[in-house]
């Protein structure tokens, strides 16, 4: 019983160790600060990649995306991900990237930040399409 039990809390503190080395890998928190009370801006960019392009490729724009909360002061909120939905609806689109702004003179920055511009340069030779969204939302 008292193997069993040390087991079991062996096993707790190896999951407890993944977990925290999982949170500590996470992004860098962001540079500007959201608006607790008030509307921020969302800024929706979806991305669909040309037939061939290889996973590394996708890699490599994924990195340079993420890269850019670091680099770029007005963006207060970032998150991202790929297509998980069971619906069969995304029309091509694999990856959403979800930008939070104060207001639209940050996002405006952001828009023509030489960062930006540069990560545009990574993007385009593996881009099929892409869409974005932006909108004023509450929290």
């Amino acid at each position: 019983m008292i193997r069993c039990l040390l087991m079991c809390l062996m096993s707790l503190f190896v999951f407890t160790g993944c977990a925290s080395t999982h949170v500590e890998n996470r992004e860098q928190p962001r540079a500007s600060v959201c608006p607790k009370d008030n509307p921020v801006l969302r800024h929706v960019v979806l991305f669909a990649f040309k037939g061939g392009t290889t996973p590394v490729q996708v890699k490599s724009v994924e990195d340079a995306f993420r890269s850019l909360p670091a680099k770029i002061k007005a963006i207060c909120d970032f998150e991202w991900g790929t297509d998980v939905s069971p619906e069969g609806r995304a029309e091509g689109f694999t990856h959403c990237f979800f930008l939070t702004f104060s207001n639209e003179a940050d996002r405006d920055a952001y828009l023509v930040h030489p960062d930006h511009k540069e990560f545009g340069e990574v993007l385009r030779p593996h881009l099929e399409k892409v869409l974005v969204v932006d909108y004023w939302s509450t929290r």
